[in-house]
């Protein structure tokens, strides 16, 4: 058993990004993973200021909904990042939550399977290499931590929209087969 977070940055509530990353821990959950979820809209974070604290003490400097995220990040087998795409890249969200994440540089993570569950209304596969390029920008910094798998959700202008297509299925089968 893998104990799997999942961490989604849709501003919206059931937007197809999030829709994606519930089917991916549903599947988890069904391979008797424990999982857990965490919505970036529902944290009260700050955007890193760069002063360098947490290297020093582990945890940030700044007081608010991430410090205890820190230990459960740092503990999970599989991280799965699920994102809208905004202007070919990760959402903002997603951008002032991986920033956040600077504490975890310490080498202490358990973590060393990483996903991306991302929606766009363009229907061409580029449009994902900016987020694909933002999240593994983030995972240099981690030895022997790298992607096992990449979802793009292409063409999905409507919320819900996800549910008419095989892209729901495939996160479910992702979440499944890990």
């Amino acid at each position: 058993m893998k104990k799997v977070l999942v961490v989604t940055s849709s501003p919206r509530k059931d937007g197809n990004s999030e829709t994606l990353a519930k089917k991916f821990a549903e599947g988890a959950r069904a391979a008797g993973h424990e999982v857990n979820t965490v919505c970036v809209r529902d944290l009260d974070i700050k955007f890193c200021t760069g002063c360098m604290y947490c290297q020093s003490h582990g945890k940030c400097v700044l007081n608010d909904g991430m410090n205890g995220l820190y230990p459960e990040i740092a503990s999970s087998d599989v991280l799965a990042f699920a994102t809208p795409i905004y202007f070919y890249s990760v959402s903002g969200q997603m951008k002032t939550f991986l920033d956040r994440l600077n504490p975890l540089y310490n080498g202490k993570n358990k973590f060393s399977e990483v996903y991306l569950l991302a929606s766009a209304a363009e229907d061409d596969d580029a449009a994902f290499d900016g987020a694909i390029s933002d999240i593994d920008g983030w995972l240099a910094c981690f030895d022997g931590v790298g992607f096992k798998g990449v979802l793009r959700g292409r063409g999905l202008e409507e919320r819900g929209s996800v549910l008419k297509t095989e892209f729901a299925a495939q996160a479910y089968e992702m979440g499944k087969n890990i």
